[in-house]
């Protein structure tokens, strides 16, 4: 008895330590702009040791053997993997419709700490995807919200929300205080900047993304496998990207990646090893399909892993020319002189002045909603075709003074095609100009009650 009250004394008096160093980093994030939520207090952690068998030996208590039972008997993870689980440090990118799967996953299986960067608020349209956000929650940060959910299914993990965006001064000190990073991101840039950042500080990154009914997963920059420059040494041009604003994603499709995503976080973790590394899973939703492609493997030439490269973060946006903080891509290839505002365009309605409006958006995107304005729908793709457009469009084109508006979704389509009718029409149309912001400028500052998508 005597020993076993030496024993608990000197347990407790570790766990005052423990606490003076917790009170120390919370004011140090506090003053980066972060906030920590260590999942246990004192108290209940003084009771954890008071009911358990455990001693300084790491043996588990009796309450994480009930908890995780039903992974612990599985000979892959067993008391040793569950130790490495849970003491990893794990960070996800993004708390959107990949990080939200990942991270509830990841606490459930009992990580130690959960990490998650997000710059952006918690709105309507994400609900539908980012299961772990609630109406209840609307306007509040996502990775506040998300810590939230994930904390009422297990308060053992500590949790920081990160409430910022990710860059080049701040992605490295972030990330050097972790074990493994999830890319749960949405554009390019982010991309860019977590795999040099994770090359950087040795970090295994596992990437997903989805779109549509696709998906896609990979393990970058482990046990020596490629990292992403490997493969992608230089961005796509901004005007392939499409992202879900513009394409759309079924709810389920990331929710899907997502959990395949913690899944590898898991066995990296207990020590298994990824079943991605130098390996490409796309998943079709609608063929119900999985495909595992090989990669290439590390390259020696890589300006972030190979053998002579000198990391360094850069201007990633500059790099990918596309901002990493945008939910919608913005292109900006026309002058101003062929370019409307909405103002300007409903000037035009209310004065009758003629004119062909034409609608690039996709027929299901038409029945949504469309303007007051009799519109032609020519989708973009048959637009980019001369051969579809001069059959859509020449028509209603009755004399070379007649003018020609284009109009979108967000302002970007609508400048490609203006593009497209000038070089098919030429001299037989008096002028083509798009409406700048498309539908979503239109409802923010023309029609409030004008449905938003």
């Amino acid at each position: 008895m005597e020993e076993h009250a030496a024993l608990l004394k000197k347990l407790r008096e570790q766990l005052n330590e423990k606490d003076e160093e917790i009170r120390r980093l919370k004011q140090q994030l506090e003053e980066r702009g972060c906030k920590t939520f260590p999942g246990i207090t004192t108290d209940q952690k003084a009771h954890h040791i008071e009911n358990s068998d455990s001693s300084v030996d790491n043996k588990l208590s009796n309450e994480c053997i009930a908890r995780f039972s039903r992974q612990l008997i599985l000979p892959q993870i067993g008391v040793k993997g569950q130790q490495s689980i849970s003491k990893c440090r794990v960070l996800v990118v993004g708390a959107g419709g990949l990080g939200c799967p990942v991270s509830i996953y990841l606490v459930a299986a009992g990580i130690g700490k959960l990490g998650v960067v997000d710059y952006d608020a918690v709105e309507l349209n994400n609900l539908h995807r980012q299961i772990l956000h609630t109406e209840s929650r609307l306007g509040i940060s996502k990775s506040l919200s998300l810590v939230t959910a994930c904390a009422q299914l297990n308060s053992a993990v500590e949790y920081v929300p990160y409430h910022l965006q990710l860059n080049s001064k701040n992605a490295v000190e972030i990330i050097e205080n972790y074990d493994i990073v999830v890319d749960a991101s949405d554009n390019v840039a982010t991309r860019y900047l977590v795999n040099d950042a994770c090359v950087m500080c040795n970090k295994p990154l596992v990437s997903g993304s989805a779109l549509r009914f696709e998906g896609q997963l990979t393990v970058y920059n482990y046990k020596g496998g490629p990292c992403y420059r490997c493969l992608f040494p230089k961005p796509p041009p901004p005007e392939t990207v499409t992202n879900c604003s513009d394409g759309g994603v079924l709810g389920v499709v990331p929710g899907i990646i997502g959990c395949l995503q913690a899944l590898e976080v898991i066995k990296i973790a207990a020590g298994i090893g990824s079943s991605f590394n130098q390996q490409f899973l796309i998943f079709d939703g609608l063929d119900g399909s999985f495909r595992k492609i090989k990669l290439r493997p590390r390259q020696n030439n890589c300006v972030a892993c190979g053998e002579e490269a000198e990391p360094t973060l850069i201007d990633y946006e500059q790099f990918c020319g596309t901002r990493a903080d945008d939910k919608e891509r913005h292109l900006n290839i026309l002058s101003n002189k062929q370019r409307l505002s909405v103002e300007e365009y409903k000037r035009m309605l209310d004065q009758d002045i003629p004119h062909v409006l034409v609608d690039v958006r996709q027929p299901v995107e038409v029945d949504i909603c469309s303007l007051p304005s009799p519109a032609i729908n020519i989708p973009i793709s048959d637009v980019k075709c001369p051969a579809h457009l001069k059959a859509k469009l020449g028509e209603c084109l009755d004399s070379s003074e007649t003018g020609v508006v284009v109009v979108c979704h967000h302002g970007n389509d609508s400048q490609i095609a203006v593009n497209e009718i000038l070089k098919t029409f030429q001299d037989n149309v008096a002028y083509v100009k798009d409406i700048q912001g498309g539908l979503q400028a239109w409802a923010k500052r023309i029609d409030t009650k004008f449905p938003k998508y």
